[in-house]
């Protein structure tokens, strides 16, 4: 018994701890979008489908000893797969992002990551054979119980103590222990599998009825929106907030609680109250699809509260359907396959079929429908029109919010790394302003009249950090100047007869909006070359560029690329620096203080870092609250203006950790 849960207990720990680890380290890869997770999240349920995929055809094809012989070979060959090191030369030799986190991850975490996913339902199976009397799904509890464990430990005992790598070879020691004890229990299953005296049959062997196909597609159906629900809503919050492992971690863990309360014994399942408690669920994530502005700490909190009442129900009434022993490899099958396709329809096919984000809504209707699925036959004739009647108005609640994603909109684009909206709205007197929209975040905004088109505005207007550096440094000679992000290009505006503006976007459909919908880039008297790709990436490669002044331009949405705020991110900037030339950094942020982290920075290499607020009035229409940093040598300080050079300075936080490329940690910035 302590050798079978010793083994689930350790495979489902290192199972769970790779996932964030092995995410946080290429992140940086794929410009630290949010959806980065999500294709995790695919990958991971795929690779768990194949392991109960093969756990099934081994418990229904091979004798049980040759059970053991073939699971402990692969076991030994999965040895020479190590460390789980991923090699970001796999990420550049595809275009596809999405196809280059799936390549990078089959390389790195492949092999192990396959037979860790088996060892739950194996181990189960081989328990129910060698222990009659014994019933092995609160096995499946405590492998959910250490995935939990090892989830909630990595943002607090793992990510603020330990560099990526490091992380990454602790767990491929950790690994090798676990192998040990895999064929431990392996050798003890051999043994009595040997002995005829263990028994004639067993509780797995009694004659049990297949399943009907029904109840089969009531499993995966079941299990398939409890995953929608998941990736949907940790998607809202990763985008509304920021890409940080706890965000990720959080709604994870709450799946995985729902599986462990309802598989380690049903009555923690008390079916009138759960359901008694949906409707209040999906009346608050109704606040949150609507737009609401709430509070940080109330947003997290309505959508946990909400996705544990569905995975309860989700995952309850699972409980509730679960078959004989006998088919236990069947039962785990389809709910992996119900699994992958819920991850497989929320991280692939949605950003390429739809233009805004109606996986959430999907989800939600389909656990409403299921519900009334899973109570028809229990319900009076009565109660069952009166619910039809309920699901309806809902669905058309759901598909009124749906409408609302997109109308109203000049254009709705969405990719990889995100939604992109294009909004025009009357600002009285001034006439039209248009906007761009990334998730809930502006990204730029621009006046239509001619005698108001080429003025800054936002976080970019003349008051700001950035304008007055514009201001201060032009001159009789021409600028060089570099952008990293490019937004609706509001910058451009600066751009005088002579200079040369480099920008540096990832994603080309702000490329292509800004060009469509906005008239900054055309209307700039400055020579505006943009570079499509990751900016970091893209300086690594180009020779030394010599910008009078470099702006970053990348931290005030809602997926910070960590990335690109590293000590070894800053040392690449300076490169392309004239010794005298500036780093300008918008540091504005509804959720994250950076402050500690360029000071750290500037700091370490020895540059003074001024910071510069900039508080319009507030009838002013065209500025808003805006915080930049200016990163200088001695001599581009000198370089500024006298009042400029008088702000105030940025100084070291005591004992904050310097970011490095294997090192940061977005949970200690939230505000």
């Amino acid at each position: 018994m302590i050798r079978f849960a010793t083994t689930v207990f350790l495979s489902a720990f290192l199972l769970f701890q790779i996932q964030p680890i092995i995410a946080k380290m290429i992140l940086p890869w794929f410009g630290g979008a949010s959806s980065v997770w999500s294709v995790c999240l695919v990958f991971f349920q795929a690779e768990l489908l194949l392991g109960y995929l093969y756990v099934h055809l081994l418990h229904e094809s091979l004798s049980p000893r040759r059970q053991n012989l073939l699971h402990a070979a692969l076991l030994v060959l999965s040895l020479a797969t190590l460390p789980v090191v991923a090699n970001p030369t796999w990420a550049a030799t595809l275009e596809s992002p999405t196809w280059g986190v799936l390549v990078v991850l089959a390389a790195a975490v492949g092999m192990p990551y396959l037979l860790l996913s088996t060892t739950g339902p194996l181990m189960q199976a081989w328990y129910a054979r060698s222990f009659a009397t014994v019933m092995p799904y609160r096995l499946y509890a405590l492998s959910n119980l250490a995935s939990m464990l090892a989830l909630l430990s990595y943002p607090v005992l793992v990510e603020p103590y330990f560099p990526v790598r490091d992380q990454a070879l602790g767990w491929s020691a950790a690994y090798v222990v676990f192998v040990l004890v895999c064929l431990a229990s392996t050798w003890l299953s051999w043994q009595r599998a040997a002995r005829e005296e263990i028994r004639p049959t067993t509780t797995s062997d009694e004659p049990a009825p297949p399943p009907a196909w029904g109840e089969c597609l009531l499993w995966v159906g079941l299990a398939m929106t409890a995953s929608i629900l998941l990736l949907a809503m940790t998607r809202q919050l990763t985008q509304d907030i920021a890409p940080v492992p706890f965000l990720w971690v959080l709604p994870l863990s709450i799946y995985l609680l729902s599986f462990i309360l309802c598989f380690d014994a049903p009555r923690y399942y008390y079916r009138p109250g759960f359901l008694l408690a949906l409707p209040l669920a999906f009346l608050a994530v109704d606040r949150v699809l609507t737009g609401s502005s709430l509070p940080v700490p109330i947003l997290v909190a309505l959508l946990a509260l909400s996705l544990f009442v569905f995975c309860m129900v989700c995952h309850g009434e699972l409980v509730r359907r679960r078959p004989a022993v006998r088919r236990l490899t069947l039962f785990y099958l389809m709910l992996s396959i119900g699994g992958a396709l819920g991850g497989t329809f929320v991280g692939l096919l949605a950003p390429a079929i739809f233009n805004a984000y109606f996986e959430l809504p999907i989800g939600l209707f389909l656990c409403a429908a299921l519900v009334i699925v899973v109570l028809w036959r229990d319900l009076q004739p009565r109660w069952r029109w009166l619910l039809l009647a309920a699901l309806l108005v809902y669905g058309y609640r759901l598909g009124d919010i749906s409408v609302d994603y997109v109308k109203e909109y000049r254009r709705v684009l969405r990719n990889f790394y995100g939604q992109l909206r294009v909004i025009d709205v009357s600002d009285g007197d001034l006439g039209v302003k248009r906007k761009m929209v990334h998730g809930v975040i502006y990204h730029g905004e621009q006046f239509l009249s001619p005698p108001l088109r080429r003025r800054p505005t936002a976080y970019f207007c003349e008051l700001s950090g950035i304008g007055q550096t514009f201001l201060g440094l032009a001159g009789d000679q021409p600028l060089k100047i570099g952008v990293l992000g490019l937004g609706v290009g509001t910058l451009a505006s600066y751009g005088r007869s002579g200079d040369e503006m480099r920008i540096y976007e990832i994603n080309e459909q702000v490329l292509d909006l800004a060009r469509s919908e906005f008239t900054y880039l055309a209307d700039s008297a400055a020579r505006i070359v943009p570079v499509l790709g990751d900016a970091r990436l893209m300086l690594e490669r180009e020779p030394t560029q010599n910008f009078d002044l470099l702006v970053m331009d990348a931290f005030s949405g809602d997926s910070v690329p960590t990335h690109l705020l590293t000590i070894e991110a800053m040392e690449g900037y300076f490169r392309h620096l004239k010794r005298d030339g500036v780093l300008a950094v918008n540091i504005s942020n509804r959720y994250l203080d950076l402050r500690p982290v360029v000071a750290a920075a500037a700091h370490r290499l020895g540059r003074t870092a001024l910071i510069i607020e900039a508080r319009p009035d507030p009838g002013d229409r065209f500025c808003l609250y805006s915080v930049w940093v200016l990163v200088v040598t001695p001599e581009g300080l000198a370089r500024l203006p006298g009042e400029m050079r008088s702000a105030e300075r940025l100084v070291p936080r005591s004992g904050f950790s310097e970011w490095t490329d294997g090192f940061s940690n977005l949970l200690g910035i939230l505000k």
